[in-house]
């Protein structure tokens, strides 16, 4: 299983590469682009704050990369739902086309290779990925805290 993630993650980043440099993205904004969208999708969307500790980006760096990804229409800042003293990034208008251009195909590619599977398994495969992205977040946590 290890060693299937680790195969699964080096296919990722290199497509995850290709893009970026198609859309003439360094490799931290479509990192930034792919954490702000995965936090959105699991219902927790990132503060700069969050993200920067994600990318272990410096503030500095931080307010450099996601002002140029604003002024790029990539991503906005919005009014966090629950605490109005603090902001959360989500997707702008160009940033939602450039996502579909890239997760769109993706999906397609992906639903194809999957059509043949049973849906148990799928179901399996789900709860298993599930399993192993907890484990590696929380892995990812203790070597941030050192």
């Amino acid at each position: 299983m290890a060693s299937d993630m680790r195969a699964l993650s080096a296919a990722s980043e290199q497509i995850g590469r290709a893009f970026a440099t198609r859309h003439d993205l360094s490799a931290n904004d479509f990192q930034a682009l792919l954490r702000i969208m995965v936090a959105d999708v699991d219902g927790d969307p990132l503060t700069v704050g969050k993200l920067g500790a994600s990318l272990g980006m410096s503030s500095a760096a931080m307010t450099y990369l996601v002002e140029r990804m604003i002024a790029s229409g990539h991503i906005r800042r919005e009014p966090h739902p629950t605490d109005r003293r603090r902001v959360i990034l989500r997707y702008d208008d160009h940033g939602m086309e450039v996502a579909r251009e890239f997760f769109g195909p993706l999906g397609a590619v992906t639903r194809a290779a999957l059509a043949d599977v049973a849906d148990d398994d799928l179901a399996t495969a789900h709860r298993v990925f599930g399993v192993l992205i907890d484990a590696i977040r929380r892995y990812g946590t203790e070597l941030a805290e050192g």
